[in-house]
């Protein structure tokens, strides 16, 4: 019989409850947008290159916002910034069914990002605060679900509301939903005391903040211009290049950067971040080339669209708790190196599709695509902490899931440009099927990069792990919170 201690109070219930449903719209929104795009392109009169920023620029606000979670937890209270999230994912959320435009679109997607990039970390703080330690791990069983669900539920859910009702409705279903969680918010959240936080580096975040999306921007005018010869590539991104190398140096330099880049001296972590990049790309990137061959070269539906997607977030699901437990008997460098592989294997059949291949056939791929994705994440979010000293835990958690993300918006811009190149004089349906073939091979090649860091960690963590043999389970519990944050 479990300690009274160890029981699981009713208000910590109530709160991860809160949590879950602030957390499912941002997570939701994630997958939600990658069926409508070929509609938002349509009705917005917008190319695959513009329109992907509907995708990207969310992915980089939320990028922006994770590591200034924890400062304006201490600075404002985490009850009042996890309201003013909600808040502003609500109205980012209106603002996007309202827009007229790509460009409105775009910018109300940033608001929107900004809002719900901090939703969760901010949820999480107030769950580990009421749990505790000891009872944090079962909680985060029930609140990772919804991002287990949310590749699935996704494109379904945005399938069947743009095919029966409007492309608006996917972003004015989150305003009831939000209504609902900031008033179940302000009723049960406990109320958080601000305090003094340590100095935010506000250097450190203009020149990121700036140089990420000038050089997403750059590689997205690959796309328009025809080459990277143009003023309107090389500008942006060798500015965007410029920044990101100032903050580079800037990190090294100053005692509270805004992500420590001091972490990547450990060669586990820097190996597992730049496996968990180049995954986040060819993931996210991937997600907006099988809607778009569907519903463009296929013709189906949105829904039906929705529906094939699926399998690829069931294997996800489905291998996930698996992964967690093998990665601790185990190991994560092994995992991970076997699904980057399972998953580079099942990019092949996509890269090879003609304008009638078997969708059953597909789906099955699609299945095996996404248990490859489930066994690299989080094994290889587990590896990189491997080594680390429990104080620098806190950094390196936000610290992955901005090269996630990064990893995904990039990636989605390049992959964006691949097609859109690919599909430049293509007036048959077998042409169009060979240029989704070629962004496909694209989405290979970046998987297949992620083999290589991922040999590099797998003799890396086996040495780390011979030298701090007790931080297998301390690594994985971090792991899990990285991975639904």
């Amino acid at each position: 019989m479990a300690a009274a201690s160890d029981r699981i109070e009713r208000h910590v219930w109530l709160i991860s409850g809160v949590v879950i449903l602030g957390s499912a719209m941002s997570i939701l929104d994630t997958t939600i947008v990658n069926v409508a795009l070929a509609t938002l392109s349509r009705e917005l009169h917008a190319t695959i290159s513009q329109i992907q920023w509907v995708v990207t620029g969310y992915m980089l606000a939320l990028a922006a916002v994770i590591p200034l979670s924890g400062w304006a937890a201490e600075r404002f209270g985490t009850r009042r910034m996890y309201l003013i999230s909600l808040i502003l994912f609500t109205a980012g959320s209106a603002l996007c069914g309202l827009s007229t435009s790509t460009t409105e679109l775009v910018i109300f997607r940033v608001l929107q990002g900004v809002g719900g990039g901090m939703i969760m970390p901010l949820g999480m703080m107030m769950m580990a605060g009421a749990a505790g330690p000891k009872r944090m791990g079962r909680v985060m069983s029930i609140v990772s679900m919804p991002m287990m669900l949310a590749p699935i539920l996704g494109p379904t859910i945005g399938g069947l509301i743009v095919q029966n009702i409007s492309w608006r409705w996917i972003f004015y279903v989150n305003v009831p939903i939000g209504a609902i969680a900031v008033v179940a918010a302000l009723r049960i959240l406990p109320h958080g005391k601000s305090g003094s936080p340590r100095a935010l580096d506000y250097r450190g975040l203009g020149y990121l903040a700036v140089g990420l999306p000038l050089l997403t921007y750059g590689l997205a005018e690959v796309g328009s211009t025809g080459g990277f010869s143009s003023t309107k590539v090389i500008v942006p991104c060798l500015a965007g290049l410029a920044l990101i190398t100032t903050f580079i140096l800037h990190a090294l330099r100053v005692p509270n950067p805004l992500l420590n880049l001091r972490l990547y001296k450990r060669p586990t972590f820097s190996t597992a971040s730049a496996a968990t990049f180049f995954l986040g790309a060819a993931m996210f990137g991937g997600m907006i080339l099988l809607p778009l061959y569907l519903q463009n070269v296929r013709h189906e539906s949105v829904v039906d669209t929705g529906l094939l997607n699926a399998p690829q977030g069931l294997g996800m699901a489905l291998m996930m708790p698996f992964a967690g437990r093998l990665t601790d008997r185990v190991g994560g460098g092994p995992l991970a190196l076997l699904g980057v592989t399972v998953t580079t294997l099942a990019t092949i059949p996509f890269a090879l599709v003609g304008a009638h291949t078997s969708l059953v056939w597909l789906s099955f791929v699609l299945l095996a695509r996404g248990m490859g994705i489930g066994f690299s994440f989080m094994p290889a979010m587990t590896a990189a902490f491997a080594a680390l000293e429990k104080s620098e835990l806190p950094d390196a958690t936000p610290q992955l899931n901005v090269v996630q993300r990064t990893g995904g918006s990039l990636g989605t811009a390049l992959l964006a440009v691949v097609l859109q190149r690919a599909l430049s004089g293509a007036h048959s349906l077998g042409a169009a099927a060979s240029g989704y073939g070629t962004a496909f091979w694209a989405a290979m090649a970046l998987t297949a990069i992620a083999v290589i860091p991922c040999i590099i960690l797998l003799r890396a963590e086996r040495a780390a792990r011979a030298r701090h043999p007790g931080a297998a389970q301390a690594s994985t519990e971090a792991a899990l919170e990285a991975a639904a944050a």
